[in-house]
């Protein structure tokens, strides 16, 4: 069963080797994933599940072991999703990738840890689907699914400037605050997919593992650094 869960954004330029001389301007955000964490081993799991969104390369189950690297964006800088386990031919998809480096920088040791890339697209239900087959494990199950919000938030914004943009952002937060099982299931794919918001699918298999957890939870960021929407909640 779930018995806590983190909800972080996955953008490469939350490690600092990848931000360079803008690190500092992300250190809230980072901080506050710290925290998340900390939410997710004080839970004592037996293990934690890391979904975020993929490529078709990257979609679907990712050993404890899996590799990944931030070659593809400048930096020397390998990772690697939890302790060393089943050597694969397959890399961690970039959000995948930052979960891995936030777990190191953490000295995640709780628990073993296995990846899930889910494509952006997939559809609400398959990603409830999926989620309640997680909730439905043996044993103490944490969750750290990652995901960004819109990026339409600012003209120089990947996607441009979208007046619906902050609204969705802010229901976002709202939702993920209040551990808000309904409202996430319920998150608007195809606003979701014009808003560019690689999180939906991600927080949609949230709600799904978290159904009948009776989780709370609390809001630990929101902001839109360059554009894009960030938001950090913990659930337990």
């Amino acid at each position: 069963m779930l018995v806590a869960a983190a909800a972080c954004p996955c953008p490469p330029l939350l490690v600092p080797d990848v931000a360079a001389g803008a690190a500092p301007e992300l250190d809230f955000v980072r901080a506050a994933c710290t925290d998340a964490l900390g939410v997710l081993a004080a839970a004592r799991p037996d293990r934690l599940v890391v979904v975020g969104p993929a490529g078709k390369d990257g979609r679907g189950p990712h050993p404890e072991g899996t590799r990944g690297s931030f070659r593809g964006f400048g930096v020397d800088l390998d990772v690697r999703l939890g302790a060393d386990g089943v050597r694969t031919e397959r890399a961690l998809p970039p959000s995948l990738a930052v979960a891995a480096w936030l777990l190191a920088r953490t000295g995640w040791s709780d628990a073993p840890i296995e990846g899930l890339g889910v494509g952006e697209s997939l559809a609400a239900d398959r990603c409830v689907a999926v989620g309640r087959d997680i909730g439905a494990r043996a044993g103490r199950v944490a969750l750290l699914v990652m995901g960004d919000a819109s990026a339409c938030r600012t003209l120089k914004a990947p996607g441009y400037l979208d007046e619906r943009a902050a609204p969705f952002d802010a229901a976002v937060g709202r939702t993920l605050g209040a551990a808000d099982v309904a409202a996430l299931e319920a998150l608007d794919a195809d606003l979701s997919y014009e808003l560019k918001a690689s999180g939906r699918a991600p927080w949609q298999v949230l709600a799904g593992a978290a159904e009948g957890a009776g989780l709370g939870g609390a809001l630990l960021y929101e902001g839109a650094p360059y554009g894009v929407g960030y938001v950090v909640a913990a659930w337990s």
